[in-house]
């Protein structure tokens, strides 16, 4: 399989309207074009039926996936425990929505923040290993990374458990981790530090060592919502997000996922999708191809 393009998978604002999932198309990675004329290309139908940070990928057979943080913003940011999935033969048909509900296991019955769920092959464990921004009500840590495993995207084979928190102990929230020459790097947002921040690891399920000047962001402004992911046929790793308090969408580069470069906003254009927490995926021609000419909801 020959990858040569991108898919953008994200949603679009805090109105129930906009917390849906949205595709964009790109063929550099850089300047990327809505699909469904930035309207919803899903129509949830279970949990809050509203969605938000989708991370989309590939499985090991070939099936793509979505899932999302399945939450209504209006309810209130501390109001949601579960996750919705789908899945995908074509990525234009979407089906088996299903909900994960993490206040049906004893160590996140009090859950209040299911937020930013993301997935990895652990090659070691050789399963899946999910992740995601999490908050109980009833436990001393504020809302930080945690993870467990699966193989189905259904079921969890091991319990809940926390993966990172900053050496602050405060939130430390929107995990994303991306391995370059077996190291697993998880960058998070750090609300000490105002900043994207990184921790790094030789296992994607840790121990992640905190270090001490471990600030990547080089915006201006707070970012949050990040998104990491190679540029095709380069030694260049692209790191968008989202300046939520600020708008808009800012990206940097590095060739070594720790020293980054600001991209200056003329070299790309994802603005006009007015997206917010998402994910990018590596596509074929054919699967781009089929994505530019399909009709969505």
């Amino acid at each position: 399989m020959k990858l040569t393009k991108y898919l953008f998978c994200y949603f679009t604002g805090n109105l129930p309207e906009e917390e849906a999932v949205h595709f964009a198309i790109s063929e550099d990675g850089y300047n990327f074009t809505a699909l469904n004329n930035n309207e919803p290309v899903i129509k949830q139908t279970l949990g809050k039926k509203c969605c938000r940070d989708p991370f989309i990928f590939r499985d090991n057979e070939g099936i793509f996936h979505i899932i999302a943080t399945d939450m209504r913003s209006e309810d209130g940011w501390a109001n949601n425990n579960s996750m919705v999935v789908w899945d995908s033969d074509d990525l234009v048909t979407w089906e088996n929505e299903r909900i994960i509900d993490f206040s049906l296991f004893p160590e996140t019955k009090s859950a209040n923040r299911v937020w930013a769920p993301q997935v990895m092959f652990d090659k070691e464990k050789g399963e899946y290993m999910l992740y995601w921004s999490h908050n109980n009500a009833d436990d001393d840590l504020d809302t930080v990374i945690w993870y467990a495993y699966t193989k189905d995207f259904k079921t969890l084979t091991t319990s809940p458990a926390l993966l990172f928190k900053p050496k602050s102990s405060m939130a430390g929230i929107d995990g994303d981790i991306i391995e370059k020459d077996g190291k697993f790097y998880l960058y998070e947002a750090d609300e000490e530090k105002n900043a994207v921040c990184y921790v790094i690891s030789e296992h994607l399920s840790g121990p992640y060592s905190e270090p001490e000047n471990n600030k990547v962001s080089v915006a201006d402004t707070a970012l949050e919502g990040h998104c990491t992911y190679k540029i095709l046929g380069t030694d260049k790793y692209v790191l968008i997000a989202d300046q939520f308090r600020t708008g808009g969408y800012f990206m940097q580069e590095s060739t070594d996922l720790i020293n980054f470069q600001k991209v200056e906003s003329h070299k790309f254009s994802l603005n006009h999708l007015r997206p917010r927490h998402g994910s990018v995926m590596h596509i074929t021609d054919e699967e781009y191809n089929i994505l530019k000419t399909s009709e969505f909801i």
